[in-house]
Protein backbone atom coordinates (compact mmCIF):
# COMPACT_ATOMS: atom_id res chain seq x y z
CA UNK A 1 0.00 0.00 0.00
CA UNK A 2 1.89 3.04 -1.20
CA UNK A 3 1.39 6.17 1.38
CA UNK A 4 1.77 9.51 0.53
CA UNK A 5 2.38 12.95 2.37
CA UNK A 6 -0.75 15.61 1.97
CA UNK A 7 -0.01 19.10 3.28
CA UNK A 8 -2.51 21.64 3.85
CA UNK A 9 -0.19 25.28 3.49
CA UNK A 10 -2.85 27.53 3.57
CA UNK A 11 -3.10 27.01 7.10
CA UNK A 12 0.24 28.56 7.37
CA UNK A 13 3.06 27.49 5.83
CA UNK A 14 6.49 29.39 4.21
CA UNK A 15 7.80 27.53 0.87
CA UNK A 16 10.62 26.74 3.64
CA UNK A 17 7.89 24.62 5.42
CA UNK A 18 7.09 22.89 2.99
CA UNK A 19 10.40 21.70 1.41
CA UNK A 20 11.22 20.51 4.90
CA UNK A 21 8.58 18.47 4.79
CA UNK A 22 8.97 16.92 1.14
CA UNK A 23 12.93 16.42 1.80
CA UNK A 24 11.84 14.71 5.05
CA UNK A 25 9.26 12.18 3.35
CA UNK A 26 11.37 11.59 0.51
CA UNK A 27 14.40 10.49 2.98
CA UNK A 28 11.42 8.40 4.72
CA UNK A 29 10.86 6.35 1.91
CA UNK A 30 7.50 8.23 0.95
CA UNK A 31 5.73 7.52 -2.34
CA UNK A 32 4.85 11.27 -2.57
CA UNK A 33 4.62 14.85 -1.45
CA UNK A 34 1.14 16.68 -2.03
CA UNK A 35 -0.48 19.64 -0.94
CA UNK A 36 -3.73 21.34 -1.55
CA UNK A 37 -4.46 23.88 -3.83
CA UNK A 38 -6.28 26.64 -1.81
CA UNK A 39 -5.34 30.94 -1.20
CA UNK A 40 -7.04 31.51 2.05
CA UNK A 41 -6.97 29.35 5.44
CA UNK A 42 -10.28 27.65 7.08
CA UNK A 43 -11.17 27.24 10.48
CA UNK A 44 -10.72 30.10 12.24
CA UNK A 45 -6.64 29.68 11.06
CA UNK A 46 -5.12 33.06 10.13
CA UNK A 47 -2.94 31.05 7.59
CA UNK A 48 0.17 33.54 7.83
CA UNK A 49 2.55 34.26 6.26
CA UNK A 50 -0.50 33.80 3.54
CA UNK A 51 -0.80 31.19 0.79
CA UNK A 52 2.09 29.60 -0.91
CA UNK A 53 0.67 28.59 -5.04
CA UNK A 54 0.52 25.28 -5.94
CA UNK A 55 2.46 24.85 -9.21
CA UNK A 56 4.85 27.52 -8.11
CA UNK A 57 5.63 25.52 -4.87
CA UNK A 58 5.61 21.89 -7.09
CA UNK A 59 8.00 23.66 -10.04
CA UNK A 60 10.62 24.59 -7.05
CA UNK A 61 10.33 20.93 -5.22
CA UNK A 62 10.67 19.32 -8.80
CA UNK A 63 14.56 20.71 -8.56
CA UNK A 64 15.02 20.50 -4.83
CA UNK A 65 14.32 17.03 -4.34
CA UNK A 66 15.62 13.67 -6.29
CA UNK A 67 13.11 10.96 -6.19
CA UNK A 68 9.29 11.72 -4.45
CA UNK A 69 6.50 12.28 -6.47
CA UNK A 70 4.62 15.48 -6.78
CA UNK A 71 1.20 16.41 -7.13
CA UNK A 72 -2.24 18.47 -6.16
CA UNK A 73 -5.31 17.03 -4.18
CA UNK A 74 -6.49 18.87 -5.69
CA UNK A 75 -5.70 22.15 -8.52
CA UNK A 76 -8.99 23.87 -8.85
CA UNK A 77 -10.30 24.00 -12.05
CA UNK A 78 -11.53 28.08 -10.83
CA UNK A 79 -8.05 29.06 -10.63
CA UNK A 80 -6.97 28.12 -13.93
CA UNK A 81 -7.50 28.06 -17.86
CA UNK A 82 -6.39 24.55 -19.21
CA UNK A 83 -4.32 25.54 -21.64
CA UNK A 84 -1.66 27.28 -19.09
CA UNK A 85 -2.86 24.79 -16.72
CA UNK A 86 -1.42 21.79 -19.22
CA UNK A 87 1.77 24.35 -19.97
CA UNK A 88 2.61 24.42 -16.37
CA UNK A 89 2.05 20.76 -15.59
CA UNK A 90 3.95 19.71 -18.67
CA UNK A 91 7.05 22.25 -17.17
CA UNK A 92 6.97 21.04 -14.07
CA UNK A 93 7.47 17.40 -15.15
CA UNK A 94 10.15 17.81 -17.38
CA UNK A 95 11.64 19.97 -14.54
CA UNK A 96 10.80 16.78 -11.92
CA UNK A 97 12.59 14.24 -14.67
CA UNK A 98 8.83 13.06 -14.94
CA UNK A 99 7.31 12.72 -11.42
CA UNK A 100 4.33 14.87 -11.38
CA UNK A 101 0.77 13.93 -11.12
CA UNK A 102 -2.26 16.28 -11.65
CA UNK A 103 -5.27 16.21 -9.42
CA UNK A 104 -8.27 18.56 -10.65
CA UNK A 105 -11.42 19.57 -8.96
CA UNK A 106 -14.18 21.99 -9.60
CA UNK A 107 -13.57 24.26 -6.76
CA UNK A 108 -16.02 24.58 -4.14
CA UNK A 109 -14.24 27.00 -1.04
CA UNK A 110 -16.04 30.35 -2.04
CA UNK A 111 -14.25 32.76 0.37
CA UNK A 112 -11.11 32.11 -1.07
CA UNK A 113 -12.51 33.22 -4.52
CA UNK A 114 -14.14 36.28 -3.13
CA UNK A 115 -11.29 37.29 -1.01
CA UNK A 116 -8.39 37.27 -3.98
CA UNK A 117 -11.06 38.48 -7.43
CA UNK A 118 -11.72 34.86 -8.59
CA UNK A 119 -14.91 34.19 -10.25
CA UNK A 120 -17.11 31.54 -8.63
CA UNK A 121 -19.61 30.17 -10.82
CA UNK A 122 -22.60 27.97 -9.72
CA UNK A 123 -21.69 24.68 -8.98
CA UNK A 124 -23.61 23.17 -12.03
CA UNK A 125 -21.16 25.28 -14.07
CA UNK A 126 -18.50 24.59 -11.81
CA UNK A 127 -18.89 21.02 -13.14
CA UNK A 128 -19.48 21.90 -16.55
CA UNK A 129 -15.75 23.73 -16.76
CA UNK A 130 -14.46 20.78 -14.90
CA UNK A 131 -15.17 18.21 -17.48
CA UNK A 132 -14.34 20.65 -20.21
CA UNK A 133 -11.01 21.06 -18.53
CA UNK A 134 -10.04 17.79 -18.60
CA UNK A 135 -10.99 16.87 -21.92
CA UNK A 136 -8.72 19.86 -22.83
CA UNK A 137 -6.04 19.08 -20.63
CA UNK A 138 -5.48 15.36 -21.60
CA UNK A 139 -6.04 16.11 -25.11
CA UNK A 140 -3.29 18.77 -25.30
CA UNK A 141 -1.02 16.08 -23.85
CA UNK A 142 -2.11 13.23 -26.08
CA UNK A 143 -2.08 14.84 -29.44
CA UNK A 144 0.59 13.31 -31.27
CA UNK A 145 3.84 15.37 -31.86
CA UNK A 146 3.39 17.74 -35.53
CA UNK A 147 -0.22 17.46 -34.64
CA UNK A 148 -2.95 20.08 -33.67
CA UNK A 149 -5.47 20.01 -31.33
CA UNK A 150 -8.68 21.51 -31.02
CA UNK A 151 -11.92 21.85 -28.57
CA UNK A 152 -14.91 23.68 -28.82
CA UNK A 153 -17.15 23.78 -25.78
CA UNK A 154 -19.44 26.29 -23.55
CA UNK A 155 -16.81 27.97 -21.81
CA UNK A 156 -13.57 27.39 -23.51
CA UNK A 157 -12.38 27.07 -27.33
CA UNK A 158 -9.26 26.00 -28.29
CA UNK A 159 -8.22 26.27 -31.71
CA UNK A 160 -5.30 24.55 -33.66
CA UNK A 161 -3.01 24.46 -30.51
CA UNK A 162 0.37 23.06 -31.30
CA UNK A 163 -0.45 20.88 -28.11
CA UNK A 164 3.15 21.71 -26.37
CA UNK A 165 5.07 21.48 -24.50
CA UNK A 166 4.63 17.54 -23.91
CA UNK A 167 5.21 16.10 -20.02
CA UNK A 168 7.96 13.75 -19.79
CA UNK A 169 5.13 10.96 -18.73
CA UNK A 170 3.11 9.83 -21.60
CA UNK A 171 0.56 9.85 -19.90
CA UNK A 172 0.52 12.02 -16.79
CA UNK A 173 -1.43 10.86 -14.24
CA UNK A 174 -4.24 12.64 -13.93
CA UNK A 175 -6.74 12.28 -10.29
CA UNK A 176 -9.82 12.93 -9.56
CA UNK A 177 -11.74 12.40 -6.65
CA UNK A 178 -14.81 13.52 -4.46
CA UNK A 179 -18.09 11.97 -2.82
CA UNK A 180 -20.49 12.97 -5.65
CA UNK A 181 -22.69 10.39 -7.13
CA UNK A 182 -22.97 10.60 -10.76
CA UNK A 183 -21.19 13.56 -12.53
CA UNK A 184 -17.46 12.19 -10.43
CA UNK A 185 -17.43 9.10 -11.26
CA UNK A 186 -18.00 9.80 -14.58
CA UNK A 187 -15.32 11.98 -15.22
CA UNK A 188 -13.23 9.97 -13.20
CA UNK A 189 -13.90 6.92 -15.85
CA UNK A 190 -13.34 8.99 -18.89
CA UNK A 191 -10.02 10.88 -17.99
CA UNK A 192 -8.58 9.55 -14.51
CA UNK A 193 -5.89 7.36 -13.81
CA UNK A 194 -6.68 7.75 -10.30
CA UNK A 195 -9.84 8.27 -8.18
CA UNK A 196 -9.63 9.40 -4.59
CA UNK A 197 -12.08 9.57 -1.78
CA UNK A 198 -11.50 12.76 0.36
CA UNK A 199 -11.84 12.05 4.45
CA UNK A 200 -14.95 9.77 4.44
CA UNK A 201 -15.87 6.67 6.58
CA UNK A 202 -15.57 3.18 5.45
CA UNK A 203 -18.88 2.49 3.73
CA UNK A 204 -19.44 5.84 2.21
CA UNK A 205 -15.87 5.30 0.81
CA UNK A 206 -16.67 1.89 -0.27
CA UNK A 207 -20.05 2.52 -1.78
CA UNK A 208 -18.54 5.70 -3.96
CA UNK A 209 -15.20 3.06 -5.25
CA UNK A 210 -18.25 0.73 -6.21
CA UNK A 211 -20.09 3.84 -7.99
CA UNK A 212 -16.68 4.44 -10.34
CA UNK A 213 -16.58 1.12 -10.76
CA UNK A 214 -19.74 0.79 -12.26
CA UNK A 215 -18.77 3.88 -14.10
CA UNK A 216 -15.84 2.78 -15.86
CA UNK A 217 -17.70 -0.24 -16.70
CA UNK A 218 -20.24 1.54 -18.18
CA UNK A 219 -17.65 3.77 -20.35
CA UNK A 220 -16.23 0.88 -21.24
CA UNK A 221 -12.92 0.56 -19.39
CA UNK A 222 -11.89 -2.37 -17.13
CA UNK A 223 -12.23 -0.55 -13.25
CA UNK A 224 -9.05 -2.39 -12.30
CA UNK A 225 -7.08 0.22 -14.36
CA UNK A 226 -7.70 3.13 -12.12
CA UNK A 227 -6.15 3.05 -8.92
CA UNK A 228 -8.32 3.58 -5.80
CA UNK A 229 -6.49 5.86 -3.40
CA UNK A 230 -8.58 7.61 -0.04
CA UNK A 231 -7.35 10.55 2.19
CA UNK A 232 -7.54 11.16 5.94
CA UNK A 233 -5.86 13.09 8.88
CA UNK A 234 -2.65 11.62 10.73
CA UNK A 235 -3.59 11.50 14.47
CA UNK A 236 -0.77 9.44 15.75
CA UNK A 237 0.53 9.09 19.49
CA UNK A 238 2.54 5.62 20.82
CA UNK A 239 -0.49 5.00 23.35
CA UNK A 240 -3.84 6.02 23.65
CA UNK A 241 -3.43 8.80 25.56
CA UNK A 242 -0.77 10.32 23.61
CA UNK A 243 -3.52 9.92 20.24
CA UNK A 244 -6.27 12.13 22.85
CA UNK A 245 -3.70 14.35 22.75
CA UNK A 246 -2.91 14.67 19.48
CA UNK A 247 -6.65 14.95 18.60
CA UNK A 248 -7.11 17.55 21.00
CA UNK A 249 -4.13 19.79 19.53
CA UNK A 250 -5.15 19.58 16.04
CA UNK A 251 -9.17 20.26 16.94
CA UNK A 252 -10.25 16.71 16.23
CA UNK A 253 -13.56 15.48 18.51
CA UNK A 254 -14.08 11.98 19.39
CA UNK A 255 -16.20 11.18 16.07
CA UNK A 256 -13.81 11.66 13.55
CA UNK A 257 -11.52 9.57 15.06
CA UNK A 258 -13.54 6.72 15.29
CA UNK A 259 -14.16 6.86 11.28
CA UNK A 260 -10.05 7.74 10.62
CA UNK A 261 -8.17 4.73 10.04
CA UNK A 262 -4.84 7.26 10.16
CA UNK A 263 -5.66 7.66 14.12
CA UNK A 264 -4.19 5.78 16.45
CA UNK A 265 -1.21 4.07 17.52
CA UNK A 266 1.26 2.39 14.84
CA UNK A 267 -0.38 -0.97 15.14
CA UNK A 268 -4.08 0.69 15.29
CA UNK A 269 -3.47 2.70 11.92
CA UNK A 270 -1.83 -1.04 10.27
CA UNK A 271 -5.01 -3.26 11.41
CA UNK A 272 -7.13 0.06 9.95
CA UNK A 273 -5.29 0.50 6.91
CA UNK A 274 -5.58 -3.47 6.01
CA UNK A 275 -9.46 -3.39 6.76
CA UNK A 276 -9.82 -0.73 4.79
CA UNK A 277 -7.58 -2.14 1.53
CA UNK A 278 -9.59 -4.98 2.18
CA UNK A 279 -13.38 -3.44 1.80
CA UNK A 280 -12.31 -0.82 -0.52
CA UNK A 281 -9.81 -2.62 -2.84
CA UNK A 282 -8.14 0.87 -2.04
CA UNK A 283 -3.64 0.48 -2.55
CA UNK A 284 -2.98 4.38 -1.81
CA UNK A 285 -3.27 6.19 1.38
CA UNK A 286 -2.63 10.30 1.39
CA UNK A 287 -1.64 10.66 4.88
CA UNK A 288 -2.88 14.44 5.55
CA UNK A 289 -0.08 16.22 8.04
CA UNK A 290 -1.38 19.22 9.33
CA UNK A 291 1.37 19.97 11.57
CA UNK A 292 4.18 20.96 9.59
CA UNK A 293 6.55 20.95 12.56
CA UNK A 294 6.10 17.22 13.54
CA UNK A 295 8.47 15.89 10.89
CA UNK A 296 8.83 13.32 13.78
CA UNK A 297 5.42 11.77 13.21
CA UNK A 298 6.02 11.24 9.36
CA UNK A 299 9.25 9.42 10.16
CA UNK A 300 7.43 7.59 12.55
CA UNK A 301 5.00 6.16 10.34
CA UNK A 302 7.34 5.57 7.73
CA UNK A 303 9.43 3.32 10.42
CA UNK A 304 6.70 1.59 11.93
CA UNK A 305 3.44 1.60 9.43
CA UNK A 306 5.35 1.34 6.27
CA UNK A 307 6.74 -1.59 6.34
CA UNK A 308 3.87 -3.65 8.09
CA UNK A 309 1.24 -2.67 4.44
CA UNK A 310 3.18 -4.77 2.16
Amino acid sequence: MDLRIFTEPQQGATYGDLLRVARTAEDAGYDAFFRSDHYRAMGGASGEPGPTDAWTTLSALAVQTERIRLGTLVTSATFRLPGPLAIQVAQADEMSGGRVELGLGAGWFEAEHSGYGIPFPSTGERFDRLAEQLAIVTGLWSTPAGETFSFEGEHYTVTDSPALPKPVQRPLPVIVGGTGPRRTPALAARHATEFNVPFSPLEKAATQFERVAAACTEAGRDPADLIRSFAHTLVLGRDEAAVTRRAQALGIDGDQLADNPLAGTPAQIVDALGTWRERTGADRVYVQVLDLADLDAIELVAAEVAPQLG
